[in-house]
């Protein structure tokens, strides 16, 4: 957040007629009053940049401008700032008053428009007056990014910001995310990664997986070396080297096995559980994980598999999970299996979604994917988290990872502030 120049920022702007609730709004999203609110029209002078870290997204800057139809002695001039900002604004937000559009609206439609920055539309003050159901449709086809905010109440703020993210996820540039590292983060310059690949009926033939092979690439990024087995071999690789390796990465299938057989003072995760970081957001599918213990009899669970591939005996999303919960938990569940690109838009009806390792997905993928369950109040988590809980071992694998250590510590309780 701090060394992010604000060049390399995802650029919002915020727009809307003059007392519409613009800097309200920008102190609901940052949690903190960062720019001067008043009911006196023409409160915001100038332009108010608002650089934060909004996770998942990353580093952003918030453009609060000028009331597009300012019509006091400098309104021109502040008019014609707020116009500026549209050659910066990667997204574009409007403000809105319940019920009410004018040509002021109209233009920032198509400012926008000109630019080809996606627009989020936002209707303010619905404490005050709700927007009619004709409103909304009107709006919903001009974009369906519409949002609904009493941006004053900080009570009810939660729902309205993870709403925001998610819509900002689905329209930023993927290359504004920030993405770690896979694993050269998480051991020493020059140290030694043991990966344990096993070779079986889901292996291709003269090949090994894209999630192993990137975790080579990584290491040697990164200045590390790697030592490649197969479970089978791993104990006696251990017993070769003459010092204990620095990191030991597993496919979660033998996650069990690699913990009984891994020094304890030795660092350990799976493949799957790396790419929870890589392409997702480790601490919520860690407090997605933890979840699994509540799901009662009957309780509707999906499996998100990205990848499209024929189902084969043993596969690990139609038939092992399922297994493995069904036995973890002592009672059944209803689970649902969607596959490729096929996540359901509407989630709210799942107790738990259960989302693959997404090497086939990009990261914004991943991220929209956990901001709409958690918009819908549903935990998530992945395939390498999973297994690892069902396991038993999950305190162990996540051990590198000192923000989804701290979740378990917690029992996944409370989300702390995310803004700012």
């Amino acid at each position: 957040m701090h060394t992010a120049p604000k060049s390399l920022r995802l650029q919002i702007g915020i727009f809307g007629r003059t007392n519409v609730g613009k800097s309200s709004f920008l102190n609901m999203v940052a949690g903190q009053e960062v720019a001067i609110t008043s009911p006196v029209p023409g409160t915001t002078t100038d332009v108010v940049e608002k650089a934060m870290e909004l996770p998942p997204v990353g580093p952003v800057v918030f453009l609060d401008t000028g009331g597009i139809d300012d019509g006091s002695e400098l309104g021109a001039r502040r008019i014609d700032r707020t116009r500026r900002v549209f050659d910066r604004s990667d997204v574009s937000i409007l403000i809105l008053a319940a019920d009410e559009w004018t040509p002021y609206e109209d233009e920032v439609v198509r400012e926008a428009e000109v630019r080809k920055s996606p627009l989020i539309l936002v209707v303010n003050k619905c404490d005050v007056r709700r927007p009619s159901p004709a409103f909304l449709d009107k709006l919903r086809a001009k974009t369906p990014r519409v949002m609904i905010c009493a941006s004053t109440d900080r009570a009810v703020r939660e729902a309205p910001v993870n709403l925001l993210k998610q819509y900002l996820l689905e329209v930023c540039p993927e290359d504004y995310l920030a993405t770690p590292a896979l694993l050269g983060d998480i051991m020493p310059r020059g140290g030694l990664a043991v990966l344990i690949i096993p070779i079986d009926f889901e292996a291709p033939k003269g090949r090994i997986i894209l999630p192993q092979v990137q975790a080579i690439r990584d290491a040697l990024d990164h200045g590390s070396m790697t030592l490649v087995v197969r479970e089978s071999e791993y104990k006696a690789a251990l017993a070769r080297l003459k010092s204990v390796p620095d990191l030991v990465v597993c496919d979660s299938q033998v996650v069990d096995r690699m913990v009984a057989e891994t020094p304890a003072e030795v660092k350990c995760t799976t493949f799957s559980i790396l790419f929870s970081r890589l392409k997702g957001d480790i601490v919520e599918m860690t407090r997605g994980a933890l979840a699994i213990k509540n799901l009662r009899p009957g309780d509707k669970v999906l499996i998100s598999e990205s990848c499209s591939h024929h189902a084969i005996d043993g596969d690990i999303g139609r038939i092992k999970i399922p297994a493995w919960l069904r036995k973890y938990l002592g009672h059944d569940v209803t689970v649902r299996v969607a596959a490729g690109r096929d996540f359901p838009p509407d989630v709210g009806d799942y107790k738990l979604i259960i989302q693959c390792g997404s090497c086939m997905l990009t990261r914004r993928e991943t991220l929209a994917r956990i901001q709409r369950a958690k918009q819908a109040g549903v935990p998530i988590t992945n395939y390498g988290l999973c297994i690892s809980c069902l396991q038993g071992v999950l305190e162990r694998v996540i051990e590198p990872f000192a923000d989804a250590k701290a979740v378990f510590k917690n029992k996944g309780k409370g989300r702390g502030e995310e803004i700012c």
